[in-house]
């Protein structure tokens, strides 16, 4: 990709996710620059150290950080991925009170070192950190977002692709709503190619996607992240690419449709949340959404992970 040669992004965290988006934000040129942050500053340094030792393969520029927090300082995109960890059996919901609470603390420093950035979410519940990130921040909800359900969409196409051997490239659908228990797929309007996915059929001519094969498939990737921390601990390499290609839509102003998470103003009748919805994402940021066709199902889908999230503000007071 062409960047200007003044892009500098900033990841706040030097843990799992963190290293992990700024390792393929580097690979990948999503940015010439990249800085890591973190309080920890023998892990944050010997993570730069580590990282700058591949600059030569690099398509990045440069590799900073440390725990002084003015390496961040005139970032064009902010990424914080800085939270408590969620551990097995334990819902995103339930981290929502301690990640605010370090956000608190942490949005208004960054602000003053990268005033003029965009700033993504991460952390988890990302949603709900969009929605206290606004309000904490005072900034355009078109510069506050999160990473949503990017990564939860990729897991669906992989899914889908992997049920009718298709490359998941070719798989047009999109996981939305909550980047939780609540998200689900906008079925009636997936492709395959440009066929309709719920028209798809074998060699035999039998469809392929009944209605109880769309149950399984939603279900596997709203489980997928509780598997992966069960087995491993955390996730970390899907999203630190997730991650990255966002931070290359915001850079190379792509105007591509992602279902990032951003505060929604009458979406569907929808007001005073952050969900995941088709997004056009640029170098201003969020620049508009964009209102697919739902089905009955879909809507009342919708609404419901709206109503969820708005339950959990409520009781945040946020």
């Amino acid at each position: 990709m062409t960047l200007s040669p003044l892009t500098k992004l900033a990841v706040i965290g030097a843990g799992s996710v963190g290293t992990s988006l700024a390792y393929a934000a580097a690979i990948r040129g999503s940015a010439n620059t990249v800085a890591i942050y973190d309080v920890n500053r023998e892990k944050v340094e010997a993570e730069v150290l580590d990282l700058s030792h591949g600059t030569q393969f690099f398509q990045a520029a440069h590799i900073r950080g440390g725990a002084d927090i003015e390496c961040v300082r005139d970032a064009d995109v902010v990424v914080i991925t800085a939270g408590a960890r969620q551990k097995p059996g334990q819902t995103r919901i339930d981290l929502a009170g301690t990640n605010i609470d370090i956000l608190s603390d942490l949005l208004p420093k960054l602000l003053q070192q990268a005033p003029n950035a965009i700033y993504m979410l991460v952390t988890n519940p990302c949603d709900i950190l969009t929605t206290a990130a606004l309000q904490i921040s005072g900034l355009p909800r078109s510069r506050v977002l999160s990473s949503g359900t990017v990564l939860d969409s990729s897991r669906l196409r992989w899914l889908v692709g992997r049920k009718v051997g298709i490359s998941p490239r070719s798989v047009h659908s999109m996981m939305i709503g909550e980047h939780g228990d609540t998200e689900f797929a906008l079925w009636s309007s997936a492709t395959i190619g440009q066929a309709p996915l719920l028209q798809w059929c074998d060699n035999d001519g039998n469809k392929v996607f009944t209605p109880e094969i769309l149950d399984e498939l939603e279900h596997e990737v709203t489980d997928a992240a509780y598997r992966i921390i069960k087995g491993k601990g955390a996730t970390n390499y899907a999203i630190g690419v997730a991650g990255a290609r966002i931070v290359e839509a915001l850079f190379g102003d792509h105007h591509a449709v992602l279902p990032v998470s951003t505060m929604l103003d009458g979406y569907r009748g929808i007001s005073g949340v952050a969900l995941s919805v088709p997004s056009v994402v640029g170098r201003k940021g969020v620049e508009r959404t964009i209102e697919f066709p739902f089905d009955e199902r879909e809507d009342a889908l919708f609404h419901k992970s709206a109503e969820a999230l708005l339950a959990v503000q409520r009781s945040l007071g946020i």
